[in-house]
């Protein structure tokens, strides 16, 4: 969580930082001071230095202010994908399925898609394909 508050502002004093992590987990504004203070601390004691060691954000203890550094290596693995939906890795698994079957579905000679041939299939999977990719980056840089 931190590091997507960070990625929306690039710095924040360890505070402000607490505070939304604390709104976030309680849907309250302002949040409980008990549930802020904890936030303060782990984010201080524990997540900032190690997150700090990796060189994924800075702190600067004098200020405590925490600013983003190098979070696009981690930021792939922080995907949240709500219940019921699909993640971006299994609707790319089920893209690459469908250009299977389609191609199988040619080989064996179904009418319509035989008709449609594997050339023109194969171009719109990629398509699809291409601009899921295009789409992702896009998303996750906004």
């Amino acid at each position: 969580m931190a590091i997507e508050f960070l990625q929306d502002t690039e710095e924040l004093t360890l505070r402000d930082l607490s505070e939304r992590i604390a709104e976030a987990e309680t849907g309250e504004t302002p949040p409980p001071r008990n549930i802020r203070q904890s936030a303060y601390v782990s984010l201080q004691q524990t997540h900032i230095p190690k997150l700090s060691e990796l060189d994924i954000v800075s702190y600067d203890e004098n200020s405590k202010v925490v600013a983003l550094e190098e979070a696009s290596d981690v930021t792939v693995y922080m995907e949240v994908v709500p219940e019921g939906e699909l993640s971006w890795s299994e609707y790319y698994a089920a893209l690459a399925a469908l250009g299977i079957v389609l191609m199988i579905a040619v080989a064996v000679g179904v009418p319509l898609l035989t008709d449609a041939g594997a050339p023109l299939l194969a171009s719109l999977v990629f398509a699809v394909l291409g601009g899921s990719a295009v789409y992702q980056r896009w998303s996750q840089q906004h």
